[in-house]
């Protein structure tokens, strides 16, 4: 027997767990990646990570609505071009893949939030975030000018937040400038803030044909060890005017996502990305974790270190699992 002044434990029925249960993660808290490429008629598997597509512009009828048959609130798309170049002019081309396929999403599912990355490595023969020098070094400066093109045609042709994800100095603030110029005061930014240069991004580069032909991105990507700088850059990018910050990796930086939150009213976003991703498909394939309770485990921790939104190829599969 426990003496009367004794604390006790809650004895949990589930309807008790679920009464005081501290963190929830919510289907609006879910964003969807897409890949699309160009041709006609591609479902076309990728093999790093199961259960994911590249799709023509086509074919995206088949996601979008399992997207809003599930309540999920946006997608992000991903474009990969036929032709490339060093200076990736494809990107920014108003008959580019991911302007066309923006039009696309917004004439099947309008109610769908459509946020579209602006980078140029899918885009670039090199395989890098920008213009090269002679020495073979990305050009910060040169790169900024291409960056605000590409996400001016974004909102040209219908993004409604447009999210520069190859860490320049300067990117988002130019970004502003011309998009404000162009008359889309109302179009806001998603900067990736934080991206760390991660080998967990492998999956996500087979994915998009978007690997580097030489050398890393280690120059203009964040050092895996650094925290401090992480607020650096969010402060750099909040005076820029960014809307909204991302940290990425996910569950490998979740103290860095808990620190940028705690020190930022600004929303925070938190991609599960593609090596993530990977594992937990590898590791249940094998049968080696249950993929379910380990995929709910996994964005719940990414959702209580901080996250409002949460990027994640398995945004259908918790959705079906949250309703």
């Amino acid at each position: 027997m426990f003496p009367e002044d004794r604390p006790r434990r809650l004895r949990r029925t589930e309807t008790i767990r679920r009464m005081v249960r501290e963190t929830r993660v919510f289907i609006d808290d879910l964003v969807y990646p897409l890949f699309i490429k160009e041709g006609k008629s591609i479902k076309e598997p990728i093999g790093a990570m199961p259960g994911q597509f590249r799709y023509s512009i086509d074919m995206i009828k088949e996601p979008l609505r399992e997207v809003l048959d599930l309540g999920i609130p946006a997608v992000l798309l991903f474009g990969i071009p036929n032709k490339k170049d060093p200076l990736g002019r494809e990107a920014y081309k108003k008959t580019g893949i991911v302007q066309k396929a923006i039009k696309t999403v917004k004439d099947i599912a309008p109610e769908l939030a459509v946020i579209t990355d602006v980078c140029m490595c899918e885009y670039t023969d090199h395989g890098h975030c920008g213009i090269l020098t002679e020495k073979g070094e990305v050009s910060n400066d040169d790169t900024l000018e291409v960056i605000a093109r590409i996400a001016l045609s974004h909102a040209d042709a219908g993004a409604d937040i447009v999210a520069p994800s190859g860490m320049m100095d300067g990117g988002v603030g130019a970004i502003r400038d011309a998009l404000d110029e162009g008359g889309f005061e109302h179009i806001p930014i998603m900067s990736y803030a934080i991206k760390y240069a991660s080998a967990f991004y492998g999956p996500f580069r087979e994915a998009a044909d978007s690997s580097p032909a030489f050398g890393d991105r280690k120059g203009y990507q964040m050092d895996p060890a650094n925290v401090r700088e992480a607020l650096r850059e969010a402060v750099l990018d909040i005076e820029e005017g960014t809307d909204f910050l991302m940290v990425k990796p996910a569950m490998p930086y979740l103290d860095v996502l808990r620190v940028v939150s705690d020190e930022f009213d600004t929303p925070i976003a938190a991609y599960q990305v593609s090596g993530e991703y990977a594992m937990i498909k590898a590791a249940a394939a094998n049968g080696w974790l249950d993929e379910d309770s380990v995929l709910m485990e996994s964005v719940l921790s990414i959702k209580r270190a901080g996250a409002d939104i949460i990027i994640t190829y398995f945004a259908p599969k918790i959705a079906r699992l949250i309703a």
